[in-house]
């Protein structure tokens, strides 16, 4: 039962939850570069799929980790952070300093276990997510770097199938970037005061909570206008079109037709957001595939 609630603890302290975020572009990503799993067998798939799974959840949670240990001080003086695990000394920084290198030793065998590529990449990977963690210190295009290192997901998971880089995945990568940017500006919207006091940089620290929610907006404008550009350039079809139609209205609504100006009904708005325009785009990839698409004719 220890063990349990332990396993339970740390899923809190990683926020497993959020792993919805990233999680259906990196299996929509895959499930195109694996043409629709046509031709593998069901050992070849279960193991691909597994491994693919456990790289997301041990890069995800070394970064995670990285992230809370190198912002402990910081995360104590901020009452929205002061009751996390390190700062009420729930785990000890010694226990997530393993947890850190446990995961990452599992992140780097996973990867290699997929292809020599995929395990080439995978320290410079872990480093990039993790430099995440400083770069409020010094730029408030922090939010965009965050969705840089999340949106390396779709990318990671092509060259996991297909042992090389493409551009349709990289495609899919600025997509999840400009999405992501723009929720975390959202979520940074609740520490604007106290980054400001803290010397942090944020858009909100920066610009105000009034002008971080259009450049959120401006964000997210971009990633609908990135999407147009994939579906023509990829002639991805109606499957593709018909998902964009409720990505965009799910946009307009959630930032122009909000009725509550309540930070947290507002996060708590974004987050469902975030999850649904995830799902959305797996789904238009997983359709796109299922209709007759062919990753082998892709230009």
């Amino acid at each position: 039962m220890n063990a349990i609630s332990k396993i339970v603890e740390f899923g809190h302290f990683v926020r497993l939850s959020h792993s919805l975020f990233a999680m259906p572009f990196a299996l929509g990503s895959m499930w195109v570069a694996a043409n629709g799993f046509r031709g593998m067998s069901a050992l070849e798939i279960l193991k691909l799929v597994l491994l693919i799974v456990g790289c997301m959840v041990t890069a995800r949670n070394t970064s995670m980790s990285f992230n809370r240990l190198v912002d402990a001080k910081i995360d104590a003086k901020n009452p929205r952070t002061a009751k996390r695990h390190l700062v009420t000394g729930a785990l000890s920084k010694k226990t997530v300093g393993a947890f850190i290198l446990f995961n990452t030793i599992l992140f780097c065998a996973f990867a290699w276990l997929l292809n020599p590529l995929a395990g080439a990449c995978s320290l410079p990977v872990v480093v990039a997510l993790c430099f995440y963690s400083y770069w409020k210190r010094f730029s408030w295009l922090c939010h965009w770097y965050l969705g840089f290192a999340i949106g390396m997901s779709p990318l990671g998971a092509w060259i996991a199938v297909r042992g090389e880089f493409a551009a349709f995945p990289i495609f899919l990568m600025f997509i999840l970037m400009l999405w992501m940017g723009g929720f975390d500006i959202i979520y940074a919207t609740q520490d604007e005061e106290i980054d400001r006091q803290m010397g942090l940089h944020s858009v909100p620290a920066r610009f105000g909570r009034k002008r971080a929610l259009k450049i959120a907006l401006g964000s997210h404008l971009a990633m609908l206008a990135l999407c147009v550009v994939f579906g023509v350039y990829w002639q991805m079809g109606m499957a593709w079109w018909s998902i964009f139609a409720l990505m965009t209205a799910a946009i307009v609504y959630i930032h122009l037709f909000r009725k509550s100006d309540d930070l947290d009904t507002m996060n708590r708005d974004f987050f469902l957001a975030n999850v649904g325009i995830s799902v959305l785009v797996m789904l238009g990839l997983v359709v796109w595939i299922l209709l007759g698409g062919d990753v082998n004719a892709l230009r």
